[in-house]
């Protein structure tokens, strides 16, 4: 696969990664649903699968943050605690192929 290429999977899979999850939260939100932490809570523990998702997605984004943080040192991308903020406000499936798409454009892979 060319550079180009996966860049550009990348990018659509970022893409994706904002439209389809948030597609599901607004829904969530016109719905009555909340972000505030206790009906948050609630919501993502109604039951053991959701709850489960819902961890693994969290414990994926801590460790990619973790992972990220010590990356962007050696691959030159800049304000990397921004990639951090955009996966925990709007998802790890926006930001991890975003973050991937940015390190492969500066060619330090």
């Amino acid at each position: 696969m060319t550079s180009k290429t996966k860049i550009t999977l990348l990018y659509a899979l970022a893409l994706a990664g904002l439209v389809i999850p948030w597609w599901f939260n607004i829904a969530y939100l016109l719905e009555g649903g909340s972000f505030a932490p206790g009906p948050f809570i609630a919501a993502v523990a109604t039951n053991k699968l959701t709850a489960g998702i819902t961890w693994d997605v969290y414990l994926a984004a801590a460790a990619f943050s973790v992972w990220l943080l010590q990356d962007a040192r050696s691959s030159g991308i800049r304000r990397p605690w921004l990639y951090v903020a955009l996966t925990f406000c709007i998802g790890l499936a926006f930001a991890l192929p975003l973050y991937l798409a940015r390190r492969e454009r500066s060619g330090r892979t």
